[in-house]
């Protein structure tokens, strides 16, 4: 009986108790779950094992009170009612906001990436990370962790590069992202048809035609971002597919790993910035 406890394990993947020696977990299908080395503590790290809606949204609120902390001083309103308590631009630019002048003046290109974990205010942050936490889940759950991960990163960054084509001098906010969500959203749901599938894709064109009259009516809004972010959205659930008709693969676990990786060490060195802005 011990024997055949030390023998058993968690897979890495979907979580169901089986035999570490298995060569292939029979209920998902991971090949060789029990293997070790680097490759196992990588597997604790990749989309399939976290929570990354959770992960996400904690990250953007760490990052909007490190904002607030860092010039208090100048923290306050401004004319546009989502920037209700709003950080200061020197703790934005500090912390990686994106946009012509951090990027085409200071050479700041990995802004693109931590360009979505910023916010300009309680409100802004609140509205995108309440959409986050509903978008999310089902984009994980037909799309799977890792091509969500992929989905999320990449179209944020598609949509802060077509704003910077565009010109847009300061940029900030999770909603090219969740632009992004909303465009695999929309070919998932005409690509699947039927009765559920037109639903779906309904439901994806009411929120692109709100975005557009919120950002006619709101000042401040990168329209550029959200549309970019729709259209790598779009573009992205077409390359990789979706649950339904393709599972997920080595290439896109090992996607997903890599971007979840290289967005991991992109973070960490702003908040290195931070410290040595806060230092020095």
């Amino acid at each position: 009986m011990a024997d055949a406890q030390n023998h058993s394990m968690l897979c890495p993947k979907c979580r169901k108790l089986i035999s570490s020696d298995e060569p292939a977990c029979p209920y998902c299908g991971l090949v060789r779950p029990g293997r070790h080395g680097w490759l196992a503590l990588l597997r604790r790290f990749s989309p399939d094992s976290l929570n990354c809606v959770k992960i996400i949204i904690y990250t953007n609120a760490a990052f909007f009170i490190l904002s607030l902390f860092l010039t208090p001083s100048e923290m306050g309103l401004t004319a546009n009612p989502m920037g209700l308590l709003a950080p200061s631009n020197l703790s934005l630019f500090t912390l990686g906001a994106s946009g012509s002048i951090p990027i085409y003046q200071y050479g700041r290109w990995w802004t693109l990436i931590t360009a979505s974990f910023l916010h300009g205010g309680i409100l802004h942050i609140f509205f995108n990370m309440f959409a986050l936490s509903q978008l999310g889940s089902f984009v994980i759950e037909a799309f799977g962790a890792n091509r969500f991960i992929i989905i999320y990163i990449l179209t944020g960054v598609a949509g802060f590069y077509l704003s910077l084509i565009a010109g847009i001098p300061f940029t900030i906010g999770a909603s090219a992202s969740i632009c992004g969500l909303i465009g695999a959203i929309l070919y998932y749901g005409k690509s699947q048809g039927g009765f559920f599938g037109q639903a779906i894709y309904r439901q994806a064109i009411g929120w692109i035609v709100g975005l557009v009259i919120f950002g006619l009516l709101i000042p401040g809004i990168n329209n550029w971002a959200h549309g970019g972010g729709v259209l790598a959205g779009i573009l992205l659930g077409f390359l990789l597919g979706y649950q339904g008709r393709r599972a997920e693969t080595a290439l896109h676990r090992t996607l997903g790993l890599v971007i979840l990786l290289v967005t991991f060490a992109v973070l960490s060195g702003a908040l290195i910035n931070a410290v040595l802005f806060v230092v020095f």
